[in-house]
């Protein structure tokens, strides 16, 4: 596959056993009593010994993956590696006590063993890059799957029994993104291999995870070898959009709330009127007719008069009780109502302190408002006012606001106008 590479290989080869060839036959030569002879073949196997380091050497450096080399492993010695010392140590006894040579030769393979395992295992390592592909939308509480991908790059040597497990940063305040370990039996050379991994993020926010390792056991499990790889790996957690009990006790009030006053095409019942010769069959109520005895055809609340502004005031009392568990309700309900816009098709404007989106089909915004509330945090009261002051204008839209300031202290044009839910009452 490298030609070039490989010719310099064989050359190199061939050269230094041409100038060990050489450097033999001068020995020789200068046993025999050939001093010139000696001095002329030792001379020229060091010129060419030399000419291969020069010309030879970096031409191979170039084409190997030196980094290989430099890879930081961690060594801890197993419970099996720890008996495995001891049985050495008690056959080297029994063999400098008695002097017996197949001791000394039983003594010598277990001692090779222990070479074997740290080759093995270090070659093993080398060589193997890390791909994780986390989804695009992950939501609190809801179980994804994630592709954990090792890639060989060795040109020769698969690897074998490799477990990838994250490292978790120091001081970091969330869990890792990789909990559980994912094993690898085999990973080819020049090959991939790929697995699904499930992971559940448990509150929204931002996971990081600066860092993996690639640990192995193999061949004989004496060692557990690591090698730190840095990866950075970053997920955004939105939050839980599930129908919470909160959620389902507010959805009646906040239906009313922008239930249009209009009639037009729509699915949800405005009104009955008697029938008319243009209107369709299909729009008669049969059992309304019956009931009155004469024709009645259903009018629909028009949905393009759907217009919500949805605002989430992240400002929080000092002195409110459980403040916290009370914001991450707030979000959860917020992100759920914002959630039953997108189902229902409804123009959605969302506003909070310091970013807004501009109105459009909730389809289109959802993962805006969604990435807003999962990195929303408590603020001081006093940011949380100027927002609601800000409110007053937009009277086509209809306005559901969360927020934690005291009733008394809305402005009453805002009101009047808009559906409050109240963060200490959750």
């Amino acid at each position: 596959m490298d030609s070039p590479g490989v010719r310099a290989f064989f050359l190199s080869l061939a050269a230094l056993t041409v100038a060990l060839l050489l450097a033999l036959y001068s020995g020789a030569a200068a046993e025999m009593g050939q001093v010139a002879l000696a001095g002329i073949c030792a001379l020229a196997a060091l010129v060419l010994a030399g000419w291969v380091a020069v010309t030879l050497v970096p031409v191979l450096a170039r084409r190997t993956p030196l980094r290989w080399f430099a890879y930081k492993i961690e060594y801890k010695l197993t419970r099996e590696g720890w008996i495995y010392i001891g049985g050495v140590f008690v056959v080297a006894l029994a063999a400098m006590n008695t002097g017996n040579n197949l001791l000394f030769l039983i003594l010598a393979s277990l001692i090779a063993v222990i070479l074997m395992s740290g080759i093995l295992s270090a070659i093993t390592l080398s060589g193997v890059a890390i791909r994780l592909e986390l989804p695009e939308e992950i939501f609190a509480g809801t179980p994804v799957r994630a592709s954990v991908e090792l890639q060989n790059e060795k040109l020769t040597l698969p690897s074998f029994s490799l477990r990838l497990e994250g490292a978790a940063a120091k001081g970091a305040a969330r869990a890792a993104v990789l909990e559980t370990p994912v094993y690898f039996p085999y990973v080819p050379r020049q090959g991939r291999v790929q697995q699904w991994v499930p992971l559940l993020f448990p509150r929204r926010g931002v996971y990081r995870q600066e860092a993996f390792k690639i640990v192995t056991r193999f061949p004989f499990g004496f060692l557990r070898k690591a090698r730190p790889v840095d990866l950075r790996a970053e997920a955004l957690v939105y939050p839980s959009v599930e129908a919470t009990a909160d959620f389902r006790a507010v959805l009646p009030a906040l239906q009313g709330s922008i239930e249009s006053l209009k009639k037009g095409r729509g699915q949800d019942l405005h009104a009955l009127r008697d029938y008319q010769p243009t209107d369709s069959a299909r729009h008669v109520h049969w059992k309304a007719s019956a009931r009155t005895g004469t024709l009645l055809v259903r009018e629909f609340n028009r949905e393009e008069d759907r217009r919500v502004l949805l605002v989430f005031d992240p400002a929080l009392p000092a002195d409110l009780p459980d403040a916290a568990a009370k914001f991450e309700r707030a979000v959860a309900l917020c992100a759920s109502i914002a959630w039953h816009f997108y189902e229902t098709n409804a123009l959605l404007r969302f506003r909070t302190l310091g970013a807004e989106t501009p109105l459009a089909p909730a389809g289109e915004i959802i993962s805006d408002v969604l990435r807003l509330l999962a990195l929303a945090e408590p603020l001081r009261p006093q940011g949380g006012a100027s927002l609601l002051q800000s409110l007053s204008g937009d009277p086509e839209l209809s306005k559901i606001v969360l927020t934690s300031q005291a009733p008394g202290t809305l402005p009453e044009e805002l009101w009047n106008s808009a559906y409050f839910i109240f963060l200490p009452e959750l």
